[in-house]
């Protein structure tokens, strides 16, 4: 596994967390991980389901210039209040599809319900935003489905690879 030094943002996104009623557990349980594989956790967020709130916080750190990863958990169901693809879709047209496919098959694995996951990844910028689901088994089972992706992602992002090494 590719332990490559990356700066990562974690937004949770849940009105219940926000409003103190529910405590954040899988944003911590991504932190842990991220950490684990020798990644800087630069950012950590709190964002209600609301499109614009998503949308801002993912736009404002990728804009930043200091994160290379952004890791949101929640709002990737199908209820009336799951957002998040719609508000990062918003801000980073850019879909990487092959993302949330490994993230479904994975997870078919151990549940049939992972193929209602909308969870998947975008770019804006140099920045991979990651949308996973909000439980925290979800979420960093999806995350460790794509681990071994990310790094290259990144280096494709910010111009380093072989063929971009010989224009």
């Amino acid at each position: 596994m590719n332990k490559e030094k990356l700066t990562v943002a974690v937004i949770t996104i849940s009105d219940s967390t926000v409003a103190g009623t529910r405590a954040d557990r899988s944003g911590p349980a991504l932190e842990a991980r991220a950490r684990e594989l020798g990644w800087q956790i630069a950012s950590t967020k709190l964002v209600p389901d609301e499109t614009e709130y998503i949308a801002a916080a993912v736009a404002a750190l990728a804009d930043s210039g200091e994160i290379d990863v952004i890791i949101s958990t929640g709002g990737t169901g199908l209820s009336p209040r799951d957002v998040t693809p719609e508000a990062v879709r918003s801000v980073a047209p850019r879909e990487v599809p092959g993302f949330g496919e490994q993230m479904r098959a994975e997870g078919r694995k151990s549940t049939p319900f992972a193929s209602l996951s909308r969870n998947g990844a975008f770019t804006r910028g140099a920045t991979l935003i990651l949308t996973l689901p909000g439980s925290p088994r979800g979420a960093v089972e999806s995350l460790e489905a794509v681990v071994d992706l990310i790094p290259h992602a990144v280096n494709l992002l910010h111009g380093r690879s072989e063929h971009h090494a010989k224009l």
